[in-house]
């Protein structure tokens, strides 16, 4: 049986988790068009919280996780032993493509961008084409993220339905929230 301290730590890691995410989300630049590189990037060389904001995100997605593993936990004790295992490696893949996705678009692009905006004339193209690079990169990895999460939550969802502790609302839920995740991100 899980104890009700892992439980009480589960539900901390989830409020706490979409709190950084919400700062993180929020402190990230939004006024550009992503799709119009040339101005996105613009704006994404001059933010001096670009770093600092993608590591808030992935601190919220850490936690998230986290109360993610903890609900795993919970259900392995209960009747969904097999589905939540699945998920628990769902969760963990995602957030392993999460750091990625972070690593890429948090730093990586940021240096890219910096480099792009500092460079002379005669290398801005090149500059610019290196820095579109590593952002398709970007979007692979986020298409990735959306089809880890989307499947991860959907496992969830069928994981609270067999077990029979939870209403079958939540699984419903779960199943709802993932479902066009994982399509968006294919």
């Amino acid at each position: 049986m899980v104890s009700r301290s892992a439980s009480r730590m589960g539900a901390t890691c989830a409020i706490t988790g979409s709190v950084l995410l919400f700062l993180g989300t929020y402190l990230h630049p939004q006024g550009a068009d992503p799709n119009q590189a040339v101005a996105a990037f613009t704006e994404y060389a001059a933010d001096r919280l670009w770093v600092a904001s993608h590591l808030t995100q992935l601190a919220g997605v850490t936690l998230m996780v986290a109360a993610l593993l903890f609900l795993a936990q919970q259900l392995e004790a209960g009747s969904g032993t097999g589905w939540a295992r699945i998920a628990a490696g769902g969760a963990i893949a995602s957030l392993a493509v999460a750091t990625a996705l972070q690593a890429v678009d948090g730093i990586a692009l940021k240096v890219m961008v910096d480099a792009w905006a500092a460079a002379p004339a005669a290398q801005k193209e090149g500059a610019f084409h290196a820095a579109f690079a590593v952002r398709q990169v970007e979007i692979g990895l986020a298409s990735m993220l959306s089809l880890s999460v989307g499947l991860t939550a959907t496992v969830y969802g069928v994981a609270l339905l067999v077990d029979h502790r939870y209403p079958k609302w939540v699984g419903g839920l779960a199943m709802m929230g993932g479902v066009p995740q994982w399509s968006q991100g294919s």
